[in-house]
């Protein structure tokens, strides 16, 4: 452990490490998809090491191939805590508003708390804007990503007129990659045309601005941002929230949300990698932030 948890866990209950034991046997750790298992599991180790030491039990991390496999786990029983996107915790609260509460969301370096759909080509493509995808193979993430599919699929069609999100009609492929990582290195390879990921939109484009996909692919050598130009961006998206299942102990969601509310002030490094990027930390949140997703994603998916 770089530092204590002492500052952390200073704002919460204090959690014996005995009573914890005979609530929970262990804590599950979801990660959504976004860049490769090995990688997230990396980022998220001293969020793990961290929890065992306040909870007092085995802390176990999941990284599914895509992002249902959190929302079921999560529904499920069989994952505890997640960051999820805003869709995919609609998706979680549409199919049981019991299952999960959220608790915090992440915070960019001026205060704020929303992020952005972010399309993109290679620089030497000739593709400047969404004018120059129409026939090209456009690429997305997952479908229950925000920034990867919902958001794209409701504001790329309000571009102009005979925009769809059907292949062969606009564009001449519209394609799932899996994930952003995906995503960004299809673009990159020239594999396909155009995609979308999701970054801040703060900071610089040759860092693949403060936060989010890019700049993880930028930080793991994925990508130099100079071979790659911005083609469109989506109005802001509130960050996805930090859960935790509601059947969980009171004490142990309060020693949790005391942990990752305190991560950044204890362990900066560790709070980079869990929040993909520079960040000032988390702060509370409530369901209300994502009734306009929730919305969306029942008018767009259905669930």
């Amino acid at each position: 452990m770089k530092k204590t948890l002492a500052l952390a866990l200073a704002a919460t209950t204090a959690l014996s490490t005995g009573a914890s034991a005979q609530e929970i046997t262990e804590f599950r750790i979801g990660i959504l998809g976004g860049e490769n298992a090995q990688d997230r599991m990396n980022s998220y180790q001293c969020l793990a090491d961290y929890t065992t030491e306040a909870l007092g039990v085995e802390t176990k991390l999941f990284a599914p191939a895509d992002y249902n496999g959190v929302i079921q786990g999560l529904l499920g029983g069989t994952i505890d805590m997640a960051w999820l996107g805003a869709s995919a915790y609609a998706a979680t609260y549409l199919q049981d508003p019991e299952a999960v509460e959220p608790v915090l969301i992440k915070v960019n370096l001026d205060g704020s708390v929303g992020y952005h759909s972010i399309g993109f080509a290679r620089a030497d493509s000739g593709i400047a804007s969404l004018d120059d995808m129409e026939g090209q193979v456009f690429g997305f993430g997952d479908p229950n990503s925000t920034s990867g599919y919902l958001i794209p699929s409701i504001e790329i069609p309000q571009y102009k007129d005979g925009i769809t999100m059907n292949s062969g009609e606009y564009f001449g492929e519209v394609r799932f990659t899996g994930g952003h990582e995906q995503t960004i290195v299809a673009v990159n390879n020239g594999d396909i045309d155009g995609g979308v990921t999701w970054a801040d939109g703060q900071g610089n484009w040759e860092d693949g601005y403060n936060s989010g996909a890019l700049r993880k692919a930028v930080d793991a050598g994925l990508v130099d941002m100079n071979e790659l130009v911005e083609i469109w961006k989506s109005a802001v998206i509130p960050e996805g929230p930090v859960v935790l299942r509601q059947a969980l102990p009171d004490d142990v969601k309060t020693t949790m949300v005391g942990l990752v509310d305190g991560l950044f002030e204890a362990d900066p490094e560790c709070a980079y990698g869990v929040a993909a990027g520079e960040t000032l930390g988390f702060q509370p949140v409530t369901h209300e932030m994502y009734e306009s997703i929730v919305a969306a994603r029942q008018s767009v998916i259905g669930n």
